[in-house]
């Protein structure tokens, strides 16, 4: 069985979550990593973690919610780290794609909740889309560890974040015709990844142009297997693994 370790089940993306969780069981994914991104999807999170005993969660504040976040949504995330499910602060991270004139509020916002994961001793769940350089300048500063969420960048990337202590999250992208990240993966050792979907964004091949959802951790997990000669069971228990050593789950 695998565990989707970054999905977004909220009411705002699925009508029935009960049969997207069925759905996921009949596909071997006996356990998701709910992750929010603002205090109102947190919110949600937390309300399903107790309602689903497979679901677990990551709580945080996006980089996209630079503008308009609060001091009162951190404080939120502190109050509920006591919480049992509650397995990182995620998604949070680096966002340059759209705009980099909020750089220096985003590290500011990224280093809150990375100074909260050092304090609690909790992992960290981090997105970067086009800030590499700062994103690891800025977790060099912490003791913590993680996931990588959505890696995509080099094999040079790939070891310097290995180096730190964190796995890589691996989604439907490696399965997309021109992707580089297949050719990544080749060159990496299966105990520094875990799957993950992204749901309901980044659909893998053959569903692409479809609504992702956890059951597709499946198909990530076969293209993996035949690109590393390796048992779906095998690549399970690895990733499981994997799991195991960074969150407590």
């Amino acid at each position: 069985m695998f565990t989707d370790t970054h999905c977004h089940i909220y009411k705002e993306y699925y009508e029935n979550i009960e049969e997207i969780l069925e759905h996921a069981k009949e596909n071997k994914i006996n356990r998701m990593i709910n992750n929010g991104c603002d205090t109102a999807s947190n919110k949600e999170v937390l309300h399903l973690i107790e309602i689903y005993p497979n679901m677990y969660g990551a709580i945080g504040i996006h980089p996209e919610k630079v503008d308009s976040y609060q001091k009162e949504d951190i404080n939120f995330i502190k109050e509920n780290l006591v919480n049992n499910k509650i397995i990182a602060i995620g998604e949070i991270g680096l966002d340059y794609h759209y705009t980099k004139e909020n750089k220096e509020e985003q590290k500011k916002l990224l280093e809150d909740q990375l100074l909260l994961a050092q304090e609690y001793n909790i992992p960290v769940i981090i997105h970067s889309r086009e800030a590499t350089e700062d994103t690891i300048n800025t977790l060099k500063k912490y003791k913590i560890k993680g996931i990588i969420h959505s890696f995509s960048g080099s094999l040079e990337t790939a070891h310097i974040y290995i180096k730190m202590g964190f796995l890589l999250g691996i989604n439907g992208v490696i399965t997309f015709k021109n992707s580089k990240l297949k050719e990544v993966i080749k060159e990496i050792p299966l105990e520094n990844i875990v799957l993950e979907t992204d749901s309901p964004y980044l659909t893998p091949e053959p569903f692409r142009g479809t609504r992702n959802e956890p059951a597709r951790v499946l198909e990530i997990a076969k293209f993996i297997s035949e690109l590393k000669d390796i048992s779906l069971n095998d690549l399970a228990r690895i990733t499981n693994d994997n799991i195991k050593r960074i969150f407590d789950i």
